[in-house]
């Protein structure tokens, strides 16, 4: 498939994506769980069908060692969605979680003894000044918010700080898992299809500690007013619509980063990513309206300035820009 073509699914699929999440979390801040489990459900009947062959294909990696890194996968998907339930807009959301690169970073240093150039640091540390920035002023917006209702408001600005306090263990355990997969692939070799069936399909269980919640929320999703699809002419209640938007939107985005994977460099990867995040987090602020200061915008601009700084994509654009140059010249 031609990179233009992957690079489409990803900005289509990611974006749209976050925004039927949006939706969902609006309506009813609480249903994590349930859009979790489905898009787990999904991805699982998907990769037991066409990757799995319906259970006779043998996995390249041992079954076993899959359980440490399906436990981790679970816990951030299922703490990530949650976190959402805890008062954390979801512009904060997608920029804590874009600070994916300082765990990262952390944790090679001490676990894996790595060492890294000084432009590394330098952008961990604008990444890490973003963060601080946006935090500190959504704090104060929760702080603000909370002192016009006397009742609730030192009540809401405790579950912002756990709603930070869990986007924080998501990161550091995310970052751990990668890790985890990085020793995995370097000793079984490289089986991301393989590895994505599993990470869906062996936590399907553990769904049944969250099944209470997933199905007040599924009995209050059919409640919802009916909507009618067009062109297909189906009617269904609305929640369930943007759930069904939010599995698909899901997949593609997941298929779309896979096929990037195969086709381009892990910094066109990235690069394609971190913009589709700032396509995603603009999108959200003007669309949803969510709360946005200036401070919010510099902080903002760190993080994707220290992202882009991190995968070194200044010292790609220049051969880049030389090859264009010298094609016209040619012509």
């Amino acid at each position: 498939m031609h990179p233009a073509v992957a690079v489409g699914l990803v900005f289509g699929g990611c974006c749209s994506n976050v925004v039927f999440l949006e939706l969902l979390a609006r309506q009813f801040p609480g249903c994590g769980n349930i859009v979790t489990f489905s898009q787990f459900l999904f991805i699982a009947v998907e990769g037991f069908i066409f990757e799995a062959n319906f259970g006779r294909k043998r996995p390249a990696i041992p079954i076993r060692n899959y359980f440490i890194m399906v436990a981790m996968f679970f816990t951030v998907s299922v703490v990530n969605n949650y976190a959402l339930n805890l008062n954390i807009a979801m512009p904060l959301h997608m920029i804590f979680r874009s600070g994916s690169l300082i765990a990262s970073m952390a944790l090679g240093i001490i676990i894996l003894k790595k060492r890294y150039s000084m432009s590394r640091y330098t952008s961990i540390a604008l990444v890490s000044l973003g963060i601080f920035t946006c935090t500190f002023m959504s704090a104060k917006q929760v702080a603000s918010d909370s002192s016009l209702n006397q009742e609730d408001g030192p009540q809401a600005f405790l579950w912002w700080l756990l709603g930070i306090a869990a986007l924080t263990f998501a990161l550091l355990m995310s970052a751990r898992m990668g890790i985890f997969q990085e020793t995995l692939y370097q000793k079984f070799g490289k089986h991301s299809k393989e590895a994505l069936f599993y990470n869906h399909a062996l936590p399907l269980p553990g769904f049944l500690l969250l099944a209470p919640n997933i199905y007040q929320h599924a009995v209050l999703f059919s409640q919802s007013e009916l909507f009618q699809v067009p062109v297909i002419g189906l009617t269904l209640p609305l929640m369930w619509f943007y759930l069904l938007m939010n599995v698909i939107t899901q997949y593609v985005c997941i298929r779309g980063v896979f096929i990037l994977t195969t086709e381009c460099t892990s910094l066109t990867v990235t690069l394609v990513v971190t913009l589709r995040k700032f396509v995603s987090l603009i999108f959200s602020i003007l669309y949803f309206q969510n709360p946005f200061t200036g401070w919010h915008w510099l902080g903002t601009a760190f993080v994707f300035v220290g992202t882009l700084m991190y995968t070194e994509v200044w010292n790609s654009l220049g051969p880049f820009l030389a090859r264009c140059r010298r094609r016209r010249l040619k012509e």
